[in-house]
């Protein structure tokens, strides 16, 4: 029986109550007939809420926060000529859409997999990324398949499509919220391996040279930005701005700039771009 326990504390949320719906207009451009047609939570302010750190999705770099879904959101603020922020929280909450319902952001950033199911929690965008599962493990392991892991216990980032493969494996999970302490417990050997996305596996292989990626999984994964249900006006500005992307060449640049060596893996195809 898969068992599942918890290494890291849940991550506080970032706020004890739901912010007031601003009702006046303001420096946004979703305040131009004085209304907020964009849902912000905060007049002139687009809050993104993300999880620290997933690289290269988000993380801390020189003191600052930077990734592939730290500069969509930046690019987003700026289209809207709205203030930029980041909240950092538990990727529970963000997969669950609290901190959607609660309104401690406006959009979700943070290299989630759109499923059916988070699909009747939340609005998603038109996918913005590929990106399938891979198993890390310590290069003096001997591991070279998932197969020889059941019984084992491997780390798993909590409320993840990587945490439900690794379970229909038959390999028994530990939970963990911050992938650094994750990839430190694979080189400890606290756990036998790691089951997540082929894109954050692979930054990680680069940095640690006692870790490999041993096989990935063709899971056929869309990774996409999130909207509370109904804020269809968010979202349309959100996929809008993906197709100029698309179109100047700066989404391309984007990729290849995050990814590296999986980048042609990871960016949509130019026959699924909308």
């Amino acid at each position: 029986m898969t068992r599942t326990r918890h290494l890291t504390s849940l991550t506080a949320l970032a706020a004890a109550g739901a912010l007031l719906l601003s009702a006046c207009g303001g420096g946004g451009s979703g305040a131009a007939d004085g209304g907020n047609e964009y849902q912000l939570a905060e007049e002139g302010r687009l809050i993104m809420c993300s999880t620290l750190p997933y690289e290269p999705f988000e993380f801390t770099r020189g003191g600052e926060s930077v990734g592939f879904d730290i500069d969509l959101a930046k690019k987003l603020a700026e289209r809207l000529d709205l203030e930029y922020e980041l909240v950092d929280t538990g990727f529970e909450a963000i997969e669950s859409a609290s901190v959607l319902d609660t309104q401690q952001c406006d959009i979700s950033l943070a290299g989630m997999t759109i499923t059916d199911d988070r699909a009747t929690k939340m609005d998603f965008t038109d996918a913005y990324l590929l990106d399938n599962l891979a198993l890390m493990v310590r290069k003096d392991s001997g591991i070279t398949s998932i197969a020889e892991l059941k019984g084992k216990e491997v780390g798993v980032k909590q409320a993840t499509t990587g945490e439900k493969y690794a379970q229909e494996q038959g390999a028994e999970t530990v939970q963990f919220e911050d992938n650094t302490i994750m990839i430190q417990a694979i080189s400890s050997g606290q756990v036998n391996a790691m089951v997540s996305n082929v894109s954050m596996i692979y930054s990680a292989v680069q940095t640690d040279d006692n870790l490999e990626l041993v096989e990935s999984y063709d899971t056929n994964e869309q990774l996409g930005a999130a909207v509370v249900k109904g804020n269809d006006k968010l979202a349309e500005e959100f996929n809008t701005m993906l197709g100029e992307m698309y179109e100047d060449g700066s989404y391309d640049e984007l990729v290849d700039e995050w990814f590296g060596e999986v980048a042609d893996a990871a960016r949509i195809p130019e026959d699924k771009r909308g």
